[in-house]
């Protein structure tokens, strides 16, 4: 019997374990885990800390039964310490200390990111906090109950950024957030951002533009955030948001290759350059399908499709990544954005021309009650027509994360701006209408092209 090792049990790894074992079960697959909680949803954490989900067991999409029942060997509590490539070992120790040795005919790595930590002086203050996996959350969680922090500074404005400023607003906090750049959500268009900061101040969150911390000292029980330009406010509790970068420590020692932002390079059938071990999720790059070069997508989505492809060719597949165009939705108080493609700087680094638009409409007939107002923005190649990215802010439950899925399938297949409208939708007035919102918005687009002489 072949030996299938997997370290690392969140999405990648356990997407690649249960395919493996779905097309070979004859294949002995072992996957270890640093943690006692495989299989977790990392993405639900701060559902958690808000209470909006009761109970941490309830965030495991499988128990540890429901794993090893699909013929999973885990080892939890055991972190892999290093690789031997040549005689195809991995060693680990357990969390009592013991030392084990285990052999392997694939190897598939799956330590997906760590926080990144930036270089400000007194981060590690106690009450000082950092948001990637379900230990940090307990801490966060026990904090809260024990010491009853009236107020919380969050740097960083980005997802987990805005995600926890409602989640401890919701727990009785007044919260602040600190963002270096001039727009909360500096991933998505500036217009839409500001909506976000207002949303954000019509919930009680106040937010500071354009700041960059430079420490955190510690007074008494409070601790006192510094920043460029005389800034200065204090909290009772901090938590530092600013990204993730890929954990590939034990990948470089023995030779794996690694290039953007220091994640394992991987051909797009999730191989490494050396013989018999894949790597998959947040610790390596990801082929951006529209633009065609890697790039660095920390996405749980992205993850659990890289492992599925590394798990069937693990076992002798010949299956490739298709690439990942970075769709994603956050939602923030009562309200939703989401995001596919490029934006307009990222469709001009990858070669494009880009046009866009700013659309605004009611999400399905304003006759029938509590219809809402969604905007979006949405850009295109003005030599091709093709629809290259969209964006769309709206009110939660007005379907705009599968309204952003449209787009996402539209941009999967170079749809030009003409052929979305053929689109074939559903249509009742308490849902949308004849147009749906996201195609009166291209044929926005497409009258400008027109007016353009394009």
């Amino acid at each position: 019997m072949k030996n299938l090792i997997i370290i690392g049990g969140s999405d990648a790894g356990i997407s690649s374990a249960l395919r493996a074992i779905e097309l070979d079960p004859e294949f002995a697959v072992t996957m270890i885990v640093a943690n006692n909680y495989p299989n977790f949803s990392i993405c639900g954490l701060p559902y958690y800390i808000s209470n909006d989900v009761s109970a941490w067991k309830n965030l495991a999409h499988r128990t540890r039964d429901e794993i090893e029942k699909e013929g999973v060997r885990l080892l939890l509590e055991h972190r892999a310490t290093s690789i031997n490539a040549h005689n195809k070992t991995v060693t680990t120790i357990s969390k009592s200390g013991t030392l084990k040795v285990l052999d392997y005919d694939k190897l598939i790595i799956g330590t997906g990111a760590v926080s990144v930590k930036p270089h400000i002086e007194g981060i590690d203050h106690p009450g000082v906090f950092f948001l990637r996996w379900i230990p940090d959350a307990f801490a966060i969680d026990e904090y809260i109950k024990k010491h009853n922090p009236q107020n919380a500074i969050i740097i960083g404005a980005g997802y987990i950024g805005m995600e926890m400023s409602e989640a401890l607003s919701r727990r009785g906090l007044k919260v602040t957030v600190v963002e270096f750049f001039d727009s909360v959500m500096p991933s998505v268009d500036v217009g839409l951002g500001i909506k976000i900061k207002d949303l954000l101040a019509n919930n009680g969150i106040t937010v500071h533009n354009n700041i960059a911390v430079e420490s955190i000292n510690k007074n008494g029980g409070t601790l006192i955030v510094n920043g460029n330009k005389g800034f200065k406010i204090q909290a009772d509790m901090v938590l530092v948001s600013v990204g993730c970068i890929p954990n590939t420590e034990l990948g470089r020692p023995i030779g794996i290759n690694t290039g953007v932002k220091g994640a394992f390079k991987v051909n797009q059938k999730m191989e490494t350059n050396i013989p018999d071990i894949y790597a998959a999720g947040d610790c390596v790059e990801t082929w951006h399908k529209i633009s065609h070069k890697y790039t660095y997508l920390p996405l749980g989505t992205v993850a659990h499709k890289q492992g599925r492809i590394a798990g069937e060719n693990a076992i002798g597949g010949n299956r490739e990544f298709a690439g990942s165009l970075g769709t994603q939705s956050v939602k923030i108080f009562d309200k939703v954005i989401a995001r596919t493609g490029l934006n307009e700087k990222e469709a001009i680094d990858a070669g494009f021309t880009p046009i866009s638009i700013d659309f605004e409409t009611w999400d399905h007939k304003v006759y029938y009650p509590t219809a809402e107002i969604i905007y979006m923005h949405i850009i295109a190649d003005r030599m091709t027509k093709r629809i290259l990215g969209a964006q769309i802010l709206g009110t939660y439950k007005t379907e705009v994360s599968k309204r952003i899925d449209l787009f996402a399938t539209a941009l999967y297949h170079d749809m030009t701006v003409q052929e979305f409208s053929n689109y074939d939708l559903s249509y009742t007035p308490p849902l949308s209408s004849p147009w749906d919102p996201v195609q009166m918005a291209v044929q926005k687009l497409e009258k400008l092209f027109y007016t353009l002489g394009n």
